[in-house]
């Protein structure tokens, strides 16, 4: 047989080498692998700043906490009965508080850069006890004040022992090994994305400063930023403080100049700089001392609704913990580290209902996302942002100079602060395969219940009395279910662990995230955790080895 001459050209010819399949979109950019750090970070969790930027830095926590202290004691002390005088001193314990509780943390619990505040899931719980007294005769309102403080604090003082048992016999920590990357991505988003009542709706309380707050915030610290090599750290890390001086200084100027003279109540509370009476009613000079408000009373009701609380407490410092461990620069935190810190969180509760504080404390998410807007992540500064809670708790009068800002400008504050937390929820999704659909469906129904949910109680619940919408005439019952689900992190971690641990569990490890997880929950499963979580000097020494 014989080949014509193309037979012979195709014989002959080289073979054609096999095409290679790129994944879809390959051609079109740069494919980013998963990174366990964040490479913005100017200074990690053991790096530090100047002294001087030190100092700035963390003044800078101390007034971002400040919103939330005063919105707290705004909401409940007039409620209680409580004067001008009364707040100013709620608002000193609630501070000096913070300062212990924040010290704790970064010393001996999570040793993660976390200011500890005051926390609003003790809200509903504090309206049911001030609803108990409502129809008790007092010789006066400062009386009923009084009275209420002191059930609260007994309150405070039983509930602690939920966090200190949970995290001292290690069973929070035992909890949090269910947890997996699937699971922290709406955990962590809803931590930040849950508090939304906080943002844009309290700015619109007082839009002609909250709005201004926002835009100039945004403008000067993520553009103006560029315009020169030397202007760039300086704006990154205090354009917040330039931004609240501005704004501040214009709503005093607003308020001397009599714009809200011929307005309504609720204007004149958000608006004016005068509106508190702080500076008049605070003292000089006060420490806040144990049992300063008298004898805690003991109430099983009220307990209970305490103890919802402190449970949700626990699943909320927990987010955030992971949170700030991401913005620190350091490993997720381990169970042995989530244990103790939470056993140490419920000291703190134990001491806040000795010292008179209003509420229970938890890890402050704004001043997580903080950390984000400075890039700064060094656990120094949260240390010494405790001074200046410690001295404006004790200094009265320089503190109330502070308070007076007007809620409105923490809240846009908010807008950006707890965003940034919520978008480092998300950032876990690359340790997970979000193209298999079971993973798909546990995390988009544990983000949409997580938010439909706690919406739902939080529309449903009387903002007077505290009463959710779970009321089946017993209140204590009624208090720990309403208390529980109006938290949008908790109704995520509920739903995403059973759907994640039950749902073709086994099988789906390695797109769960587990592989990658896994060994930085364990003592020694990343060599990295000692680095950031062993405890300073020589307590390793006097504390048991199992929360080392």
């Amino acid at each position: 047989m014989v080949e014509n001459g193309e037979q012979a050209a195709q014989a002959s010819a080289p073979p054609r080498p096999a095409t290679v399949q790129q994944p879809l979109g390959a051609a079109r950019g740069p494919a980013y692998p998963p990174a366990e750090q964040l490479s913005s970070l100017n200074y990690c969790i053991h790096s530090n700043p100047t002294w001087a930027q030190t100092a700035l830095l963390a003044f800078q926590h101390y007034i971002v906490m400040l919103g939330s202290v005063v919105m707290i004691a705004s909401i409940l002390v007039p409620r209680m009965g409580g004067d001008s005088g009364d707040k100013a001193r709620v608002i000193q314990a609630l501070l000096f508080m913070s300062g212990i509780n924040t010290l704790f943390q970064a010393l001996l619990g999570s040793r993660l850069p976390t200011v500890m505040g005051p926390s609003f899931a003790y809200i509903l719980a504090v309206l049911s006890i001030i609803n108990d007294f409502r129809d008790e005769d007092f010789s006066s309102e400062h009386q009923r004040f009084l009275h209420t403080m002191r059930a609260i604090q007994g309150s405070l003082i039983i509930s602690s022992f939920v966090n200190i048992l949970l995290g001292f016999s290690r069973a929070w920590g035992e909890f949090t090994k269910f947890l997996t990357p699937l699971i922290v991505v709406p955990y962590v988003c809803l931590v930040g994305l849950g508090l939304f009542g906080r943002g844009f709706p309290q700015l619109a309380t007082c839009v002609e400063l909250g709005l201004p707050m926002l835009v100039f915030l945004v403008v000067l610290q993520q553009y103006l930023k560029h315009l020169h090599p030397t202007a760039h750290p300086i704006l990154e890390r205090f354009a917040l403080l330039v931004c609240i001086a501005l704004v501040w200084a214009f709503a005093a100027i607003l308020t001397a100049a009599g714009a809200y003279n011929n307005v309504g109540d609720a204007t004149k509370r958000s608006c004016r700089t005068d509106q508190s009476f702080l500076m008049s009613s605070a003292p000089w000079i006060k420490i806040p001392y144990p049992f300063q408000w008298g004898t805690p009373i003991f109430r099983a009701s009220h307990v209970f609704g305490m103890m919802g609380a402190a449970l949700v407490t626990t699943v909320e410092s927990t987010g955030t913990f992971i949170a700030a461990s991401r913005f620190a620069g350091a490993t997720p935190p381990p169970a042995h580290v989530l244990s103790r810190s939470i056993g140490l969180q419920g000291v703190s509760q134990l001491l806040d209902g000795i010292f008179g504080s209003i509420v229970g404390t938890n890890a402050s998410v704004e001043n997580v996302g903080l950390l984000a807007l400075t890039s700064v992540g060094s656990r120094r500064v949260v240390q010494i942002s405790t001074i200046f809670m410690f001295f404006f708790s004790i200094f009265g009068k320089f503190g109330a100079f502070f308070a007076s800002i007007p809620l409105p400008i923490f809240a846009a504050i908010y807008c950006v602060l707890y965003g940034l937390v919520a978008s480092v929820g998300i950032t876990f999704i690359q340790f997970t395969n979000m193209n298999s659909m079971r993973n798909i469906y546990v995390m988009g129904l544990s983000l949409f219940l997580g938010i439909s949910i706690q919406q739902y109680f939080v529309a449903n619940t009387n903002g007077g009395n505290g009463r959710g919408p779970v009321h089946t005439g017993g209140g204590w019952f009624d208090d720990i279910f309403n208390t529980i689900f109006a938290s949008a992190p908790m109704v995520a971690v509920i739903v995403g662990t059973v759907l994640d641990n039950t749902l073709n569990a086994h099988h789906a490890s390695a797109e769960r995230g587990i592989p990658w997880w896994g060994p930085f929950q364990k003592k020694n499963g990343d060599g990295r955790n000692e680095e950031f979580y062993s405890y300073p000097l020589r307590i390793n020494e006097w504390v048991p080895r199992r929360f080392i």
